[in-house]
């Protein structure tokens, strides 16, 4: 969930990053058709939501590619040091391939997560700066998993663009948090981010964790990727840059002004030129707000 407040005129609406006084519910969409390609050049027509089943009428719709809020949560425990080479490539391929306007940040963790760029630069477009980060860290430790989460999304709501999401690298398993799988998964239902995930492990590693990371992934419409070899990391990393680049945000004034906290089920569906339905892929719905409405 998203609140902001207006300060631009509506008929910037579409151009800049708005912010308004209302509970506005932001999606980022992935829309696909039979061939599983991404597909561009919809509008607002051609999709519908329902939430709980009652329609809704979308009041911001961002195209394809435009700039992001994006993190890098990359796992820097023990059980990453064979590894360390081949993600520091692999997180640079998705930095290339991503919009050039998006704003990046690292968080690192092992034992405890840390923003990993200077303390002055909450993010970053420059792609030797983001090299540089990636490359000081060294693997070593316990793993903060959900620690990690819980700074990221908290960190991603600074971000000055519409579309969020986060890229998770790591095994998936957790010993070394305050917070747990639920504190996370709560997070995650009240953010409007993408959450995609990578996990990468040794088949006889015995922390190694897939299942959170799919259901992390599935919860906020992201993907979940187990690489079995290097070739295949460096392939996913941008891949999700290219995903990220073909979501549309789409955002909607709820219909239902309760401020309960209750989980409402959202369901967004598009048809092509033709009418003919197209594979959407989003998060399944969000945490209501709770307390007062902001001021009007």
């Amino acid at each position: 969930m998203l609140f902001v407040k207006f300060l631009l005129p509506i008929s910037l609406l579409f151009q800049f990053t708005i912010s308004v006084d209302v509970d506005l519910v932001m999606f980022n969409v992935t829309v696909l058709d039979n061939d599983g390609d991404t597909v561009s050049g919809l509008t607002a027509n051609n999709f519908r939501i329902l939430e709980d089943g009652r329609p809704q009428t979308i009041k911001v719709f961002k195209p394809e590619d435009t700039p992001a809020t994006i993190g890098l949560v990359i796992d820097n425990s023990g059980s990453m040091a064979k590894r360390r080479a081949d993600v520091v490539t692999s997180a640079m391929a998705f930095v290339t391939a991503s919009h050039p306007d998006d704003e990046i940040f690292i968080v690192n963790f092992n034992r405890h997560p840390w923003l990993a760029l200077p303390e002055s630069v909450p993010f970053s477009s420059n792609r030797e700066q983001l090299r540089n980060t990636l490359l000081a860290t060294t693997a070593e430790g316990t793993t903060a998993l959900y620690d990690a989460l819980e700074l990221s999304l908290t960190h991603l709501e600074l971000g000055t663009r519409q579309r969020k999401a986060l890229v998770l690298l790591s095994d998936g398993g957790d010993n070394a948090s305050y917070d747990t799988l639920d504190d996370v998964l709560r997070m995650a239902q009240r953010s409007s981010a993408t959450i995609y995930c990578i996990g990468i492990y040794d088949p006889q590693q015995n922390d190694k964790n897939p299942k959170v990371l799919k259901q992390i992934a599935k919860l906020t419409g992201g993907e979940a990727f187990f690489p079995g070899k290097a070739s295949d990391l460096r392939q996913i990393w941008p891949k999700i840059a290219g995903a990220l680049r073909g979501q549309y945000t789409i955002g909607y004034l709820s219909t239902n002004a309760a401020r309960d906290g209750a989980y409402r089920n959202v369901k967004i569906t598009a048809v092509d030129s033709r009418g003919k339905s197209l594979d959407v892929r989003t998060r399944p719905g969000y945490l209501a707000p709770v307390g007062p409405a902001p001021s009007r």
